[in-house]
């Protein structure tokens, strides 16, 4: 018996502009991967604190100075290879300043027009940055509000909204391909403690905490994972009551902390919470920056001061270990705001008990308080 075929119209030619598009487009990402390998793994020496070794992965040393530069990588090449993004294509974003900013590059990179909503309180050396890269800043009042603008002008423009906050814990890789978890790893493995008690992250999507806690169960380690939240930030409460709906004031953490729990926030792969007053953040990240002679911002200081709560904990049970934690931007970018003791006094936030604690802590072992 014959046959007949099957095709009833002629085949497509190879010729699909988009689609070449998209392989330059990911040639272009993959090779900004390359160039930027991998941050650097600081460890500083606490004398207060003998037998616990710690540890800072520094991703302010990405091209576009945070920890936001990976995931915003990541965002492009989800939306180029799901068929979102393309040669024309108009990018918006909700954003509190840093993921604009690595996106603002990459979308400057690409040749496209990019877009971030934020709240007007962002910072001002953040919103430069963003228009340095050619992106265009749209200002709402509140952080609330910013989800349904974005959704607004993309649909105004006919754009893809990147939307960070949905899509962080799904355009990582968690299992490796050089994500963050991956590579604080493969750094740790020289080290006399391979394998690290605890990774200590703060959640501004929650993307990041998710992609530490999945890999951390798919390698099979030991470390646990401690997410440290702030004043005004749902996560928390979600967390610790199993509500996706708890609702909060927000953050005066710029990039961490958020009014409502993101979609990319995983409670189960947390093994424990710490809240972390703001007036802490602020002194630790004043502290770290005098130790590492550099300015860290604030969110770097609440994963400091958590991480030094877990270190109080083991001192108290008499064990010792590693702890790793991230720098997750620059101080340079909050000026204004976290090292500005004028705006420390319009938030009636008072540092000096807690920067006093803390050095005495680092240097001299005495009890933190929680």
């Amino acid at each position: 018996m014959r046959a007949d075929c099957c095709f009833t119209e002629t085949l497509p030619s190879g010729e699909n502009p988009v689609r070449d598009w998209g392989r330059h487009a990911i040639e272009l990402l993959l090779g900004d991967a390359r160039r930027s390998a991998d941050t650097h793994m600081i460890k500083p020496v606490f004398t207060g604190l003998p037998g616990i070794s710690i540890y800072f992965k520094d991703e302010s040393s990405h091209p576009t100075g945070s920890l936001k530069h990976r995931l915003a990588r990541s965002l492009f090449l989800y939306g180029i290879c799901n068929g979102h993004i393309g040669p024309e294509t108009t990018l918006i974003e909700a954003s509190s300043g840093s993921t604009a900013v690595s996106e603002a590059y990459f979308a400057r990179l690409l040749g496209l027009k990019f877009i971030a909503v934020m709240p007007r309180s962002t910072s001002h050396p953040k919103v430069a940055a963003i228009r340095q890269f050619g992106g265009a800043c749209h200002f709402v009042d509140h952080a609330a509000e910013v989800y349904a603008v974005a959704e607004q002008l993309a649909r105004e423009t006919g754009g893809h909204y990147l939307d960070q906050f949905t899509n962080a814990e799904r355009a990582t890789d968690w299992r490796g391909n050089n994500n963050i978890a991956q590579s604080i790893f493969d750094q740790m493995q020289a080290e006399a403690e391979p394998v690290p008690d605890w990774v200590v992250m703060s959640a501004g999507t929650g993307g990041t905490s998710a992609t530490i806690g999945r890999y951390i169960r798919y390698r099979n380690l030991a470390t646990r994972l401690c997410v440290v939240d702030v004043e005004g930030s749902a996560f928390y409460e979600a967390w610790r009551s199993g509500d996706r709906g708890a609702t909060a004031a927000g953050s005066r953490i710029e990039g961490i902390g958020r009014p409502r729990v993101e979609p990319s926030f995983i409670p189960g792969v947390i093994d424990h919470m710490i809240r972390v007053p703001d007036a802490a953040s602020f002194a630790a990240a004043h502290v770290l920056s005098e130790r590492l002679f550099r300015r860290v911002g604030g969110s770097s200081g609440t994963n400091f001061y958590g991480l030094l709560c877990i270190a109080a904990q083991m001192r108290r049970e008499g064990r010792t270990g590693a702890l790793v934690t991230l720098i997750c931007d620059s101080g340079d970018r909050y000026a204004a705001t976290c090292f500005n003791d004028d705006w420390l006094a319009e938030q009636q936030i008072d540092i000096a008990p807690w920067r006093a604690r803390i050095e005495d802590f680092l240097d001299h072992g005495r009890c933190l308080p929680a």
